[in-house]
């Protein structure tokens, strides 16, 4: 072959490849234009049983196959629950202790106990799945399978015989009982049995009869009832719970009440498909808009429609300015808009964020190695994309955590403790020289909002503006909270008889302990900026670090003086933060969760009055008052709100953080032609060095080539 042949034979063999699409697409070309979401995980989940199941890795699968009772409404703010599996949102009655009914509005202390009465939607029905294949006889087909009835399966779909049956109240009631069932271990199964009534009378009798019965399989509950669950009807059935529980409503937003069908786990009881891992906790069994086509966590896991779904359409009303943003483009629709869904498995965080900048990942989060890449402040302290995200069309949606970050007081300690005047002062002092819009700038790229109080955004009470402000840290100046000076502060200091920050007995320095676990290189930064805080007013700051189990040891006896703690909402209600502050909670007293040991009479007689009420206006009163003692006797210094940022592309549509929901990948559109040009595009191969290898190549070559012939043709003359 001549060497101008070759050359042109390279050529085509380059213009053919780059036809093909990029050259460093991930995924088969079958998959180019397909209505798929790709998004990665770094941790595989450890369990897909609902009844198990309580971190985020698990929960961002199984939200989307499993639909407990409630949901949580994709736009509204504040997080509001709206019906999933229920037809309309749990009607609740009242009775004393004698079982006569009480009206609505009856002081909790009056109420022994409350009912929950859920109403199913009609129609629903599970996934396809062999466990509801019956034989012509109208058993159980699979009900007893030995390992030759196994040689070709690897899982639930590779059975020739897939089934389904619509979803019943008692599917509900018998995964309640699950949350008890004696093989089964799930997280709030002790706090459940404080709140549902003869809840724990059924666990201790199934685990005695379990322990005597010894069964070798299938433990069946479902023959024995708890007193507190009814099967109303085919599709109602009830809850009573001790006393008045209002919170009781978000864990029914969870997958820990979501439907289960019992013959699933007899199917998955069987010893040759537990010696193959197939069991509930890696193949779930739902009626959502998803089903687990694939679990292979140490590579991907593939959601697919559940063709099976009832069906549900896009909210049609949300926030002020959500129409604006594009948000209610697709009210009315039905969900979800999305075919499947691709989880990949990622262990390093740089090779994801490349190939989310590739267009190969829908969205990511933004690590501190690529943030300074991704994001820039602008002159008013906003986070906005860098020029180079938006040359890409990338979209940055923030949302601010239902959590809270503060730095604490051991309200038993002499020095910072104590809720008289002088003590007072010394901690609102404090308060307004610990600088935290800096410690937000400098620990958290920004990613963060100074708290006023307690709740964060989003939360019922949370008051936005000028009334939601800490008055004894901050004033309303040119429409935003600014801190009060520190000679405001120092002013304070001295009321507190510590004037220029010196103890008036010895006339030294004051000396503070801040108590923390680690206290590592990493730490040395944040540690000093802390002492740096304190200095302002010549208070000197003394860092104790110890190992994490010294710390907790010193927490619980009150050994600490003043510490930092953090909070995550279990579920978007005020209660869940006041908590934190209620004395019967002390961590000391009571090993409870209110770490600062704070305990004011009057705090508490409003917690307990606000807990147990409705969101309204009475509710948000006592909220307000609330807010104002513990801003007055400052137990915290309020730290921060964090603030998610997260990246998506252009292509994708509806986009809306919400921090409590995670059935929310049915509310996401994919264009995925759209996606596929600009990947072609993002990620056309280089040709120019091949090519200049291959001029290389020849001009080193045709010398040699030509003396080759010309020597060639001498000879044969």
């Amino acid at each position: 072959m001549k060497l101008t042949h070759l050359l042109l034979l390279a050529l085509w063999i380059i213009a053919a490849l780059g036809c093909q699409g990029p050259l460093n697409d991930p995924y088969p070309a079958r998959e180019r234009r397909a209505n798929i979401f790709y998004t990665s995980f770094s941790e595989r989940p450890k369990h897909l049983d609902p009844a198990v199941a309580y971190s985020s890795d698990e929960y961002r699968l199984i939200a989307q196959i499993y639909e407990p009772p409630l949901q949580y409404h994709y736009l509204k703010r504040p997080y509001t629950l709206v019906p999933l599996a229920a037809s309309e949102l749990p009607q609740v009655r009242y009775f004393d202790a004698a079982g006569r009914e009480l009206p609505a509005d009856t002081p909790a202390p009056r109420i022994a106990y409350s009912e929950w009465r859920i109403h199913i939607r009609p129609g629903m029905r599970y996934q396809p799945h062999p466990a509801f294949a019956r034989d012509a006889e109208g058993r159980l087909r699979y009900r007893h399978l030995s390992e030759a009835d196994l040689e070709d399966i690897a899982s639930p779909a590779d059975f020739p015989h897939q089934a389904s049956r619509e979803v019943t109240a008692e599917d509900f009631v018998y995964q309640i009982k699950r949350l008890v069932h004696p093989q089964i271990h799930s997280p709030i199964a002790g706090l459940m049995q404080t709140h549902i009534v003869g809840l724990k009378d059924f666990a201790r009798a199934m685990r005695q009869r379990y322990e005597r019965e010894k069964p070798a399989g299938f433990f069946d509950v479902r023959p024995y009832g708890i007193e507190g669950v009814k099967v109303v009807d085919r599709y109602t059935y009830t809850i009573r719970i001790h006393g008045k529980y209002p919170q009781f409503k978000y864990w029914l937003a969870m997958p820990f009440f979501a439907p289960m069908p019992w013959e699933a786990d007899v199917f998955y009881h069987q010893r040759p498909l537990i010696e193959r891992n197939l069991t509930l906790d890696w193949f779930p069994v739902g009626s959502g808009p998803y089903l687990l086509l694939e679990n292979n966590p140490n590579r991907r896991m593939v959601l697919a429609r559940n063709p099976n779904f009832h069906g549900e359409t896009y909210p049609a009303a949300g926030e002020a300015g959500d129409a604006a943003r594009g948000l209610l483009a697709d009210a009315g629709r039905p969900l979800p808009f999305i075919d499947r869904i691709h989880y990949i498995r990622e262990r390093e965080s740089i090779p994801a964020w490349n190939k989310f900048l590739q267009g190969y990942y829908e969205g990511s989060g933004i690590g501190s190695d690529s943030f300074e890449q991704a994001i820039r402040f602008s002159s008013g302290g906003q986070a906005e994309l860098t020029p180079a995200m938006q040359a890409k069309g990338i979209q940055l949606r923030t949302a601010v955590a239902p959590s809270i970050f503060y730095l604490g007081f051991n309200l038993l300690d002499p020095v910072v403790g104590g809720l008289d005047e002088s003590h007072r002062k010394l901690r609102q002092a404090l308060s307004i020289a610990i600088d935290y819009e800096e410690y937000i700038a400098i620990f958290a790229n920004g990613r963060g909002i100074p708290a006023q109080g307690v709740l964060p955004p989003g939360i019922f009470g949370y008051r936005p503006g000028p009334e939601g402000i800490n008055p004894y840290v901050y004033r309303w100046q040119d429409g935003r909270p600014v801190r009060k000076p520190i000679a405001e502060a120092k002013r304070l200091l001295a009321e507190a008889g510590f004037p220029n920050g010196r103890d008036p007995k010895t006339g030294a320095p004051l000396l503070l302990y801040f108590d923390v676990p680690g206290g590592g290189p990493d730490d040395k930064a944040r540690l000093n900026w802390y002492r740096k805080q304190f200095a302002k007013l010549g208070i000197q700051l003394v860092v104790r670090a110890t190992d994490y189990n010294r710390f907790q040891e010193k927490m619980r006896t009150g050994a600490a003086q003043i510490f930092t703690w953090g909070w995550n909402a279990d579920y978007p209600d005020p209660e869940n933060f006041f908590f934190l502050l209620y004395g019967p909670n002390g961590k000391v007293k009571y090993g409870g969760e209110n770490a600062a040991n704070y305990a004011n009479p009057e705090f508490d007689r409003l917690f307990e009055r606000m807990r147990a009420m409705d969101d309204g206006p009475e509710r948000q009163a006592l909220i307000d008052r609330m807010q104002d003692i513990v801003r007055r006797d400052a137990p915290w210094v309020f730290g921060f709100h964090p603030k998610n940022f997260a990246l998506y592309h252009q292509w994708l549509y509806n986009l809306k953080p919400n921090l409590m929901a995670n059935n929310t990948v049915k509310y996401l559109r994919l264009n995925p032609d759209l996606r596929a040009g600009l990947r072609a595009r993002w990620n056309r191969p280089l040709w120019w060095p091949l090519l200049v290898l291959l001029a290389g190549l020849a001009l080193a070559v045709i010398p040699a080539w030509l003396r080759y012939r010309k020597r060639m043709q001498a000879t044969a003359l």
